[in-house]
C-alpha cells in the first residue's frame, strides 16, 4: 500500500494491501477499497462507501457525500461501487437517501468521464459509458451497455434500458428503451435502433432484424399502443430481445421518449429537429 503523506486517510478506514493513494486525499472512517484501486490526488471518499477492486480515481473527485435533497437527514447510507471503474477528473457521486433504496450503485467496468454527477439513489449496471458532464439526478437507473452522451441532463426517476444510446446535450424526463439511440437538445426523441452498437456487441443480424421490426410497430406504424404491445406479444415468443423491450415499455411510469421531436410554433426561433431514418 501507497499512501501520500499529506492524505489524511482515517484510522478506521479498511484499505487492501495494494491500493494507491494520492496527495492531499481525504478518505473517511467508513470507507472499503479493494485491491488495485487507484486513488488521485485531492480525492474525498466519505460517508459508508464501498470501492471495488481495480478502480481508476481521477484527481478531485468526491464519493460518498451526502445527497442533494432536503429530506435528508444524516441517515445511514452508501455508495457501492464495483471493480474496474474508471472515474475522471471531477465525477461526483452522492450517497443514497433512506427514503430511496438506502444505496447509490455502479457496477463493474464502466467509464464516467469528467464531471458526471451521479445522484442518489442511482443504479447503475456494467459497462456502461458517461461522457463529459452528464448528469443524472435521484433514482435514475440505467442498465448494462448502455451510452450516454456529454453534457445530457436526466430527470429523476428515469430509467435507461441496456444497449441504448442517449446522444450529447439532450434533456431526458421519460424512460429510453433497451436497444435504442435519442437524442434532442429541448427534449430527447427516438431516433431508431441502436444497430450499430448491437452489431459491435455480438448481436445477430436476426435478432438486429426482430428488433427494427419491433421498433417499427411500436413507433412507426398507426397501431395504438395497447395494440402494438399485443401484436408483439403474439409473434415475439422466439426473439428475448423484443419480448425484453415489450416488458420495458409495459412497466414505465414516467412513459417513453417520443418517436418524433418536439413541436414548435410559427414563432418559436428553435430549429425543429429532424428524426433520422431507421
Amino acid at each position: 500500500m501507497t499512501i501520500h503523506a499529506t492524505a489524511v486517510v482515517h484510522p478506521n478506514a479498511v484499505l487492501a494491501d495494494t491500493v494507491d493513494v494520492g496527495p492531499y486525499v481525504v478518505i473517511g472512517e467508513n470507507v472499503t477499497v479493494a485491491a488495485g484501486t487507484t486513488i488521485g490526488s485531492h480525492v474525498v471518499i466519505e460517508g459508508r462507501t464501498d470501492i471495488g477492486e481495480d478502480c481508476k480515481i481521477s484527481p478531485f473527485v468526491s464519493i460518498g457525500t451526502p445527497p442533494q435533497h432536503l429530506r435528508y437527514q444524516g441517515e445511514d447510507t452508501m455508495v457501492k461501487i464495483g471493480r474496474n471503474n474508471t472515474l475522471r477528473e471531477f465525477v461526483t457521486v452522492n450517497r443514497a437517501t433512506e427514503f430511496g433504496g438506502g444505496i447509490t450503485k455502479i457496477g463493474d467496468d464502466n467509464l464516467l468521464m469528467a464531471y458526471v454527477h451521479i445522484a442518489h439513489d442511482c443504479l447503475l449496471g456494467n459497462h456502461i459509458l458517461m461522457a463529459n458532464a452528464a448528469t443524472l439526478a435521484g433514482h435514475i437507473s440505467i442498465g448494462d451497455h448502455a451510452v450516454i452522451g456529454g453534457l445530457v441532463g436526466i430527470h429523476q426517476y428515469v430509467r435507461i434500458g441496456r444497449f441504448s444510446m442517449v446522444g450529447g446535450c439532450s434533456a431526458l424526463g421519460q424512460d429510453v428503451p433497451p436497444f435504442i439511440r435519442v437524442a434532442g437538445g429541448y427534449r430527447a426523441h427516438l431516433l431508431g435502433l441502436n444497430s450499430v452498437g448491437l452489431s459491435r456487441n455480438g448481436f445477430s443480424s436476426e435478432t438486429i432484424q426482430c428488433l427494427k421490426a419491433a421498433y417499427k410497430t411500436l413507433f412507426r406504424s398507426d397501431l395504438k399502443h395497447a395494440e402494438a404491445i399485443q401484436t408483439l406479444q403474439d409473434a415475439t415468443q422466439d426473439c428475448a430481445e423484443v419480448s425484453e423491450l415489450v416488458q420495458f415499455i409495459e412497466a414505465t411510469k414516467r412513459g417513453i421518449c417520443r418517436s418524433g421531436p418536439p413541436k414548435v410554433s410559427s414563432g418559436d426561433e428553435r430549429v425543429e429537429e429532424l428524426t433520422a431514418p431507421l
